[in-house]
């Protein structure tokens, strides 16, 4: 059993509330939609879910941190809980269903913090997804209603189908070029976006995934359900984990040549 089973237990409730709250204002007409600094958009439901789940975190876990994209890094110590309220807010303010909420709880240990918990839940599109370190990933409707998740045996690029974002991420970095050897190596290319391919390659449904550029919230509850089901995440630098600005995921058969094609 793992040591965090409680802790998993708890992301589930942070989940089921988090998405009564975002799916109560999704495709409403009234949304209030802001943009931020950085010109992403934010939508009241963004900060509704994130308030609630640090209110939750207050009650349950007083001594734990929290870092949320939306109201930044509270408490210090060596757990901390890390929060995406709306994981594809361009999608939900569009009334496009492909947007997520992403849980993670990371503790501290050699060489710094790491994912220990991922709950990733998309409720518009009926789907969960779940892992703790050393118990294994699985998605379904709750811990006992679920299937195991694995990541695919495809061993070769040719026969790999290859999900990202968008092209415009990798050409701002000047790493376009790498990019389109790729996906005209692969079999199969599809811009699923955001949290998606992610757990896609979890299930094994696709074989690799890369993003340009990410924050930690966008990466650490992918980054344990990735490897709970037997793949690898790493940054385009090869260091394992979602502190690199950047992700790489894989089967962990094609990871070493999915980075040869993605390093500058």
């Amino acid at each position: 059993m793992s040591d965090y089973h409680d802790d998993l237990r708890l992301a589930h409730v942070l989940a089921d509330a988090a998405d009564a709250t975002t799916m109560d204002r999704f495709k409403a007409l009234d949304l209030k939609v802001e943009t931020k600094p950085d010109m992403t958009p934010v939508s009241e439901a963004d900060k509704a879910a994130e308030e609630l789940i640090r209110g939750h975190l207050h009650r349950a876990r007083p001594r734990d941190a929290v870092l949320g994209e939306e109201f930044g890094s509270e408490g210090m110590g060596p757990r901390r809980w890390v929060i995406d309220p709306i994981d594809g807010t361009k999608n939900y303010v569009r009334g496009v269903p492909v947007w997520a909420t992403l849980i993670s709880l990371m503790v501290q240990g050699e060489g710094g913090f790491h994912p220990v918990v991922g709950v990733v839940s998309a409720p518009a599109l009926g789907r969960r997804w779940w892992a703790a370190k050393d118990s294994g990933a699985y998605t379904g409707r709750s811990l006992l209603s679920a299937t195991r998740l694995q990541a695919s045996q495809v061993g070769r690029i040719e026969d790999a189908s290859f999900a990202y974002s968008s092209l415009s991420g990798w050409e701002e970095r000047g790493m376009l070029p790498g990019f389109l050897d790729l996906t005209r190596d692969c079999w199969r290319t599809r811009g699923y976006g955001d949290f998606w391919p992610y757990m896609m390659v979890a299930e094994g449904s696709v074989d690799i995934c890369a993003e340009p550029e990410l924050s930690l919230w966008d990466m650490a509850a992918n980054a344990v359900i990735v490897e709970e089901a037997g793949g690898r995440f790493t940054g385009l630098d090869g260091i394992p984990g979602p502190h690199s600005g950047n992700a790489a995921a894989s089967n962990g058969l094609l990871h070493d040549e999915l980075l040869g094609y993605l390093r500058t």
